[in-house]
């Protein structure tokens, strides 16, 4: 008997994360995701094998599905955040020490929902707060860029968190940090601007944004 139960609980431990299609497969995923401990784990330096995609998508707005349910709570969706990575590949996992399965993501995975900004000029450092819980100072190491939505005319700007993983700046927060902006030369160039941690990300040439203010 002895022999039978030792038997079965190493099958149970090598099934993988595919098998998560159910409440019991989810269950078992949000268990390994544990181990990650408090804040994001080190995925980075995590080199599992591959064990296909899960359904599971996170929505432009930054709203989690699994089996196409939104997932509603907080806590679980801050836990498997912070086991996400996006490799050169384009795509994003959810990664383990022993696991590493695909998701979807519509835009970016995190949502910025609210920002700070203190000092001013070259001193000027803008604080992002995501929807997840990461606070981002936009900087070095976590640049700004800003992207024309060619559908609407509108703007996208992002922040990048960790890794290769952005936050959209949510359209609100938008509007607060284009008020910071400034017309700062870039490359010889007059560009429409903000400041964060000694750098100058650029919105768009200053004479693109006097047409669309004529």
């Amino acid at each position: 008997m002895a022999e039978r139960s030792e038997h079965r609980e190493q099958s149970l431990s090598e099934q993988s994360l595919t098998g998560a299609t159910e409440a019991r497969g989810l269950e078992a995923l949000i268990s390994r995701a544990a181990r990650a401990g408090k804040g994001p784990a080190p995925v980075e330096r995590w080199n599992p094998e591959f064990c296909g995609d899960l359904d599971m998508e996170i929505k432009a707005d930054g709203t989690w599905f699994y089996l196409g349910t939104p997932i509603g709570r907080m806590p679980l969706v801050q836990l498997f955040s912070s086991v996400l990575r996006k490799d050169a590949d384009g795509k994003t996992y959810l990664v383990t020490p022993v696991e590493r399965v695909g998701i979807r993501v519509a835009d970016a995975p995190f949502i910025a929902v609210e920002m700070n900004v203190s000092g001013s000029g070259d001193d000027q450092v803008i604080t992002f707060r995501t929807n997840v819980g990461d606070v981002v100072a936009a900087g070095p190491g976590h640049p700004l860029r800003f992207v024309d939505e060619n559908e609407t005319g509108g703007l996208k700007p992002y922040v990048l968190v960790r890794g290769r993983l952005e936050a959209l700046v949510a359209r609100p927060v938008m509007y607060e940090l284009v008020e910071h902006g400034e017309e700062i030369d870039i490359d010889g160039k007059a560009m429409f601007a903000v400041r964060s941690g000694g750098e100058a990300y650029p919105i768009m040439p200053a004479e693109k944004l006097k047409r669309l203010s004529a």
